[in-house]
């Protein structure tokens, strides 16, 4: 995804991908009252941010474009890889914290 990434923008990065990962996942679910909504569909939203193929070129065209999504999942950097993760804890935190909030006694979550 990326060249040469300072440690600056690494950490940026990582907690961008978080705090927006953690907002998403929380709205999602106290709107749709689905705790792990968002830790499940993270690994789709990954394949979008990594992949340049179609959605529909996986349906119809599909030994394409599964064989270039494994190519491009092999070759993430390091640097993609924390900042990726840092968005999925982001989702995992999103449902701990209304767990919390829902057992406190928070109804509108």
């Amino acid at each position: 995804m990326s060249g040469s990434v300072s440690i600056v923008q690494l950490i940026i990065s990582v907690v961008l991908f978080f705090v927006m990962f953690f907002g998403i996942g929380f709205l999602l679910n106290m709107l749709l009252r689905m705790t792990w909504l968002m830790a499940i569909l993270y690994p789709i939203v990954v394949i979008f941010i990594i992949d340049e193929v179609s959605f529909l070129d996986y349906i119809f065209k599909a030994g394409t474009a599964f064989p270039a999504l494994w190519d491009k999942i092999l070759s993430l950097q390091i640097v993609d890889i924390a900042i990726l993760t840092g968005g999925f804890a982001g989702a995992i935190v999103a449902g701990i914290v209304i767990l919390f909030l829902r057992k406190s006694g928070y109804r509108m979550f």
